[in-house]
């Protein structure tokens, strides 16, 4: 604990001064350009109304359809090696097989050395004879490939949701092939569906270096101020916003280009920064053609993603890569471009996007994004809708009125509570409650959360929990004022001896928000993030905000009667 009264205060004030910053916009209409922060609390599904779909993932119809790919291309590499192949087949199951059959057995080590040396590690086998072998995919892989698949069609929705502008959508998994998607403030069901529904499409395309980066960011600037528009402005979707900018940049672009963007790397979104690049359009590869990516390590053991086509994409990629090495080829899905590498070499059968040698964690973060991005569009699921429920603003209007009357209510009552059983002190610890939900509200904006019903209740259960910690302060306080110490001393030890017993009893309830946060979804996640919030600001308000007041008071303004008379004369309290 800090012992300096001036440096507490000034933490105090400051810690008060930057919550009131973040907690304005949550009640007063600031201009847009608000130097610290204009974001208000989002309200979440239960509370503002929108759209809450579960959507079944095809993941055993992906599964066999990447076995069927796989079998096409082994029998066409195993002809290669001269192999008088009979069949490749896929065996219908769960999972599915792989039969290989040849005509002799004489062909036979071909085939193994075959397998040994590409599907080793992801295959393994379950008969075999002198002229054929039945393969499956090891169950860790089939995991592998089913979660790979969630992943691939999340990324999927939240790209299509982006269109919407939807703040804080929830998109999470639910158990092996359900995805759960909560979209707050949205109405329009059917548009809703339609897009999730909507099959990503990724290609790649050479970037066109005839424009200079500085030249075509004014092109595009002068396109947005002659036709008055912006992204994001009047709800315009970005395919509309890149159909606008390049009608208006007709005749001003070479042949056969034209501009897509890609996010800044600081912007969380295209309308916050964007930037434009020239795409040539009269060669493409798309990523249907592409049989899987996933993450690797390049040279110098920095992350990278690697990806593999299969037999249409490894002529056109040699073509397309091989006439523009030293160029970038961008990966472009919906429009977007997600990354753009330097073609090192010719592309046939596999290749590997390298990411520089920045910072670890941020390369491996924008490596698994750009392998899912890809997985995503080579390997789309079907999605299937299994339940829909349109929650109405009429009943998250209701919900917060008693919400909002049960937090009144219960925070009356404490602080009544408060100020008859502790007087004095009870009016500190109201004040400590005070400043404790404040704080708790500010870190939630400053956080971006989402608020929802549970959120709510985090947030009365804190106001019940936040005098726990000062109710055990005074009466550590009332302890040593019975063993003879005098009111000062009694302040400072009681603090000290509380400590222990309240870090105790909340570290405990923080390893289960941490536990909720971790496992938990969305609504789950939001009581959990509110109360750990209120468990961190109700500590800093009672061991710090409530111990500096007592202190003025009793040392620099001379209070003596800050317990009940009747408590104070059954304890003895000291009069000096």
């Amino acid at each position: 604990m800090i012992e300096s009264m001036k440096a507490r205060l000034a933490i105090i004030f400051v810690t008060l001064a930057v919550a009131t910053v973040w907690i304005l916009p949550n009640f007063v209409e600031l201009d847009e350009d608000w130097w610290f922060s204009g974001e208000k609390m989002v309200m979440g599904l239960d509370i503002q109304g929108g759209i809450h779909l579960v959507m079944g993932v095809d993941v055993d119809g992906v599964l066999r359809e990447r076995m069927d790919r796989l079998a096409r291309t082994m029998r066409e590499d195993l002809v290669e090696r001269g192999a008088r192949v009979e069949s490749v087949t896929l065996v219908e199951g769960r999972p599915p097989r792989i039969l290989v059959s040849l005509e002799s057995a004489v062909d036979f080590p071909i085939l193994q050395k075959y397998f040994q040396d590409n599907y080793a590690r992801e295959l393994q086998v379950l008969e075999q004879t002198s002229t054929s072998m039945l393969l499956r995919q090891y169950d860790i892989n089939t995991r592998e490939f089913t979660q790979q698949v969630l992943d691939q069609s999340i990324e999927v929705i939240r790209n299509r949701i982006d269109e919407f502008g939807v703040a804080e959508p929830v998109i999470a998994a639910q158990g092996r092939d359900r995805i759960v998607v909560q979209l707050p403030g949205i109405q329009d069901s059917a548009r809703a569906k339609e897009l999730i529904n909507r099959a990503a499409r990724l290609v790649f395309r050479i970037v066109s270096d005839e424009i200079d980066r500085g030249e075509l960011i004014a092109m595009v600037n002068e396109v947005e101020e002659a036709g008055g528009f912006t992204l994001g402005q009047d709800d315009l979707r970005y395919q509309d916003y890149v159909r606008m900018i390049n009608e208006g940049l007709e005749g001003r672009l070479p042949e056969d280009t034209a501009v897509f963007f890609e996010r800044a790397p600081n912007a969380t979104s295209l309308e916050l920064g964007r930037i434009p690049v020239l795409l040539k359009m009269d060669k493409q590869l798309t990523g249907d053609m592409l049989t899987d990516a996933r993450v690797g390590f390049a040279e110098f053991n920095q992350p990278a993603v690697t990806f593999r086509w299969g037999p249409e994409g490894r002529r056109l990629s040699g073509e397309l890569t091989g006439a523009n090495i030293g160029n970038q080829m961008a990966i472009v899905l919906d429009d977007v471009v997600v990354s753009a590498p330097v073609l090192r070499g010719r592309i046939t059968d596999s290749g590997q996007i390298t990411l520089g040698r920045g910072d670890y964690q941020e390369s491996l973060a924008e490596a698994q994004v750009i392998a899912t991005t890809l997985r995503a569009g080579s390997l789309p699921a079907n999605l299937e809708q299994l339940e829909e429920r349109t929650v109405g603003p009429t009943l998250g209007a209701d919900s917060i009125r008693k919400g909002t009357i049960a937090g009144i209510v219960g925070g009356i009552l404490v602080l009544i509570f408060m100020i008859i059983f502790y007087r004095t002190l009870g009016v500190v610890a109201n004040i400590a409650l005070i400043l404790n939900m404040f704080f708790v509200i500010a870190i939630l904006t400053s956080l971006g959360a989402t608020l929802t019903l549970p959120g709510v209740a985090g947030l009365v259960l804190t106001i019940g929990m936040a005098v726990d910690a000062n109710v055990i302060i005074f009466e550590r306080i009332k302890e040593e004022l019975r063993k003879g110490a005098g009111l000062q001393s009694a302040i400072r030890m009681g603090f000290g001896n509380a400590f222990s017993a309240i870090f105790d009893a909340n570290i405990t309830t923080v390893a289960v928000c941490v536990v909720l946060m971790y496992y938990g979804t969305g609504p789950v996640k939001g009581f959990a993030v509110t109360l750990m919030a209120g468990i961190i600001t109700s500590m800093f308000t009672a061991l710090f905000v409530s111990r500096t007041i007592l202190e003025i008071l009793v040392g620099r303004w001379g209070f003596k009667n800050l317990v009940p008379v009747q408590m104070a004369g059954s304890i003895g309290v000291s009069r000096r």
